[in-house]
């Protein structure tokens, strides 16, 4: 039998669905199968709960939704290109998802202040190729590119391959339009670098994971294109040797440096062996590979540059071998070797980090980590590869059980060390629901406290992505 409060609830809710459909129109509010049928993003094998999906199509759809689900005390979700590692769009059954789907237009490029001002739900690899037609680059670049939206890497402060000379989003978005929690719109689309006039309040929003509001547009800062791109792979034999490699690509690329990528071996056979497609470069015996490359303004002086440096690193034996790539298609095999991250669930279920640390620490912990891992289950596998240029490891855990239990205990093992080197649990994918438990491990109390009191100044009734980062 159901219950009175159920029913009315129920009818309630049946009520809510009807007013959004006048707001949004009957395409731009799905239930039933319709949400049941979409997958709840990467990796996950579980489909979608919710009581509905809104599809907005501008910010003042947003707000007005927001205005209702703020009356209602109903709770909402945000959904970007569904691309995140930390669960940090999971929903419940309770909840209401808004989708940036329908919001991806790129409203305008300015060539002279090297701005595009964009729709939140714009996917990263269509924002960076609409650069590219104004000879202009969005520095932005990481391998979900081609589903990942603009404000989904706002909401969660990504970085990715270029971090080492460009920045995170932070650094990359000028202006911002959000919603707050009661329908509030912030609209401040500045395209100026400097502008000191009182709070920045963008920068509440970036990397708030939607708990704080919802971004619906922005202002990037883009680059000119470059003129020259030079590409090496390197295997290494110590890490200290991959530390003075980078020390030395710093000082004698001038700024150029663009990307240093590594791989620890067991990454580095993973995607060099069927059924991956890339072929090895260079034979398993060495410990570390590097995959390094530069970006400047004139192809033939920046070449001499980047194969002199090379030189220099081969001739202080830092180097055991080297390729230079010699046309577009050799790069992109290179990258595509480190892109492929498919091959990561090759041994069953896996745990994916994504660690900042010291890189005079990297060794020490990650030895450190895979030595607890192999005492505790011998027959697991562990991948280890990332943006060390930057600080970033990522570490994949494949332990051949599917348990939680497990996985807690791997956490524990991945997140406890960092705390007394300094480290954090998150470098570029933010807290979600995963990474929760262990925020004591990179934030004090006095800032979790802060953060907390962030959150309920701007929402309340914890209606926006309720349970991410913290309770």
């Amino acid at each position: 039998m159901i219950s009175t409060g159920t029913r009315n609830l129920q009818h309630s809710m049946e009520k809510i669905i009807e007013q959004l459909k006048s707001i949004l129109g009957d395409s731009g509010v799905l239930t039933g199968e319709d949400i049941s049928i979409r997958s709840a993003g990467w990796g996950l094998s579980d489909n979608i709960a919710a009581k509905a999906i809104l599809r907005p199509q501008s910010t003042e759809e947003v707000s007005h939704v927001l205005k209702m689900c703020h009356t209602a005390n109903q709770t909402i979700v945000t959904h970007g290109g569904l691309t995140g590692l930390v669960r940090g769009s999971f929903s419940r059954e309770n909840d209401i998802i808004l989708s940036l789907e329908r919001m991806n237009r790129i409203e305008e490029i300015d060539e002279i202040n090297r701005t595009m001002t964009i729709q939140a739900g714009a996917v990263l690899q269509t924002v960076q190729e609409t650069a590219e037609t104004a000879n202009l680059m969005f520095p932005l670049d990481l391998g979900a590119r081609g589903s990942c939206t603009i404000g989904g890497n706002i909401a969660t402060n990504a970085g990715g391959i270029r971090v080492i000379r460009y920045g995170m989003t932070r650094d990359l978005v000028s202006g911002l339009e959000a919603v707050l929690a009661d329908g509030t719109i912030v609209s401040s689309l500045n395209k100026m670098i400097k502008n000191n006039s009182g709070y920045d309040l963008k920068q509440l929003f970036i990397g708030s994971e939607g708990t704080l509001g919802i971004v619906t547009r922005a202002v990037l800062r883009l680059q000119e294109q470059p003129k020259s791109q030079n590409t090496a792979f390197a295997a290494i034999n110590s890490f200290g040797a991959v530390i003075a490699f980078l020390k030395l690509m710093h000082r004698e690329l001038g700024g150029n440096l663009n990307a240093f990528e590594i791989m620890w071996r067991d990454f580095y056979r993973l995607v060099t062996t069927p059924p991956a497609k890339s072929q090895p470069p260079f034979s398993e015996e060495y410990p570390f590979y590097v995959l390094v490359e530069s970006l400047g303004t004139d192809q033939v002086k920046d070449t001499e540059q980047f194969e002199n440096a090379l030189q220099q690193a081969i001739t202080q034996s830092l180097l055991a071998d080297a390729i230079i790539t010699n046309s577009r298609s050799e790069r992109n095999k290179l990258w595509q070797m480190r892109d492929d991250v498919g091959q990561l669930f090759r041994y069953g279920p896996v745990i994916i980090f994504d660690v900042s640390l010291a890189i005079s620490d990297m060794e020490a912990y990650v030895d450190d980590v895979r030595r607890q891992l192999n005492d505790r289950w011998p027959g697991n596998h562990c991948f280890v590869f990332g943006h060390l240029g930057d600080g970033n490891l990522h570490i994949v855990v494949a332990p051949g059980i599917d348990d939680v239990k497990v996985r807690r205990e791997i956490e524990k093992i991945v997140y406890s060390p960092l705390k007394a080197i300094g480290g954090s649990i998150s470098a570029e994918h933010g807290v979600g629901i995963d990474k929760k438990p262990y925020l004591h491990h990179s934030r004090s109390e006095m800032e979790i406290d802060l953060m907390r009191r962030i959150k309920q100044a701007l929402d309340p009734k914890n209606i926006l992505n309720p349970g991410k980062i913290f309770d």
